[in-house]
């Protein structure tokens, strides 16, 4: 499936494309808050800290989302998408985590403790693909590539039915199956335990 189509009318939320995609660059919500339609939230036990931040480095604007807690796995749920098969992509640098430097995309998220999910990880120097239920989560695939710190990169999933494309850095990097979650539901990103992951350019559509 060739990528959708976008068309940038403003900072911050906009709205694109034929096929209802949109792009969030977090530059409308003031510094400290959440964006509207974003749920800061966690699967498992900790403390995590969801919050705008100013960031000259942006690749879409002046600010991003940073999770800067601790939890067993952050999760930021964009509450107003209601996708079964589309993509999600966003702009992720790991900045810092003795535990994990990880950044990832969530899709047909049910909750907190039911989703799919993309995560690439700097320490690792992997890219793994899970699904979580009932706050378990659960490998299902993955490859290994390099991740660099402190460094922008995209990662993309495509998703139609059961089946998975994910592109890292522009790059097709696997293809993947697993029906565990069939219906709509939410987009949104992830980190794990202590990752410090600023995210930017949050685009999602469904086809």
């Amino acid at each position: 499936m060739k990528p959708l189509p976008l068309v940038f009318l403003t900072a911050g939320l906009v709205a694109v494309s034929a096929l209802t995609a949109s792009t969030e660059n977090f530059d409308a919500a003031p510094p400290g808050t959440l964006p509207a339609n974003w749920l800061g939230t966690k699967t498992g036990p900790g403390t995590p800290k969801w919050a705008v931040e100013k960031d000259p480095t942006a690749p879409g604007g002046g600010q991003v989302l940073v999770q800067s807690g601790a939890a067993s796995y952050p999760v930021c749920l964009r509450t107003d998408t209601k996708i079964k098969d589309g993509f999600v992509e966003v702009k992720f640098k790991a900045v810092a985590g003795r535990e994990d430097q990880a950044g990832g995309v969530v899709w047909r998220a049910q909750d907190a403790d039911n989703y799919f999910i993309a995560r690439a990880n700097a320490l690792e120097d992997n890219l793994r693909l899970y699904r979580t239920v009932g706050g378990r989560r659960i490998q299902f695939d993955g490859v290994d590539l390099k991740v660099t710190g402190k460094t922008w990169h995209t990662l993309r999933v495509e998703f139609r039915g059961p089946l998975f494309t994910v592109f890292f850095d522009g790059q097709k990097v696997m293809t993947a199956h697993d029906g565990t979650f069939t219906a709509a539901g939410m987009t949104g990103v992830w980190t794990k335990a202590d990752s410090v992951t600023a995210f930017d350019r949050f685009s999602c559509g469904a086809d």
